[in-house]
């Protein structure tokens, strides 16, 4: 089946790089493994925590990150229970193995002076809670076993969605959609989408223009430094 199957890396604004790998390189104990300036946009720089072998948490910085207002509410939510402008992230869960690991986690924030609460038990998972840097309102969570479907999704909150009985069927059990070996050409943009934003005019249109193998080779995909391969 075609699916979407983990998190790759989340990316983050900052407007203080160091201070954000010092505090998950320190307080949550995640490696540096990127640091370089990133593909295709001027002046900026990508950096990547290490979760896992396949899975990192990013953070993008450059000068005018700093120029753009913080309005807690409206561009962060500043803990896991308060509001923020609708498609910004509330807050970020990154998962620990088991019940004795949450418990080491929060004594290694708290020994380096980060104030936690919990954990609280949610029933399909448990949960701690901290600040990081720049209002990042972040959480550590275990589960002991994948979410029951039949348990977790409240009759009343799909009503309350709009939700209809048939949508919920296939949102609880997505279509197969038949692999077509990446053959499948780009959409007309008018009437489809959603669409990404915030480009110059015109900038968007011409993006979705160019041909996906010019895409492929469009950036030097090359590391900074060079390293020479382990023998075998």
């Amino acid at each position: 089946m075609n699916k979407v199957d983990g998190l790759h890396h989340l990316a983050i604004c900052t407007s203080n790089m160091k201070e954000q790998i010092e505090f998950f390189t320190d307080k949550l104990g995640m490696e540096l493994v990127a640091l370089y300036w990133m593909h295709g946009v001027p002046n900026t720089w990508h950096g990547f925590l290490r979760l896992n072998d396949e899975a990192s948490i990013a953070f993008v910085c450059n000068p005018d990150i700093e120029r753009i207002p913080v309005e807690l509410g409206k561009t962060h939510a500043g803990n896991p229970a308060a509001n923020c402008a609708r498609g910004a992230m509330q807050h970020l869960a990154l998962r620990v193995k088991d019940h004795d690991e949450i418990l080491a986690m929060r004594d290694r924030l708290r020994a380096k002076g980060v104030p936690v609460s919990g954990p609280i038990n949610h029933g399909f998972c448990a949960s701690i809670y901290f600040a990081g840097p720049e209002n990042l309102s972040l959480e550590l969570s275990y589960s002991t076993e994948p979410i029951n479907q039949e348990a977790w999704i409240d009759p009343e909150v799909v009503e309350m969605a709009g939700i209809s009985a048939e949508e919920l069927a296939r949102y609880k059990r997505p279509a197969h959609f038949e692999d077509q070996g990446g053959a499948v050409e780009q959409p007309d943009l008018d009437g489809h989408g959603p669409h990404m934003t915030n480009y110059p005019e015109g900038a968007y249109e011409m993006l979705m223009g160019v041909p996906d193998e010019a895409i492929w080779n469009s950036v030097d995909s090359q590391p900074p430094v060079a390293v020479e391969a382990a023998a075998g």
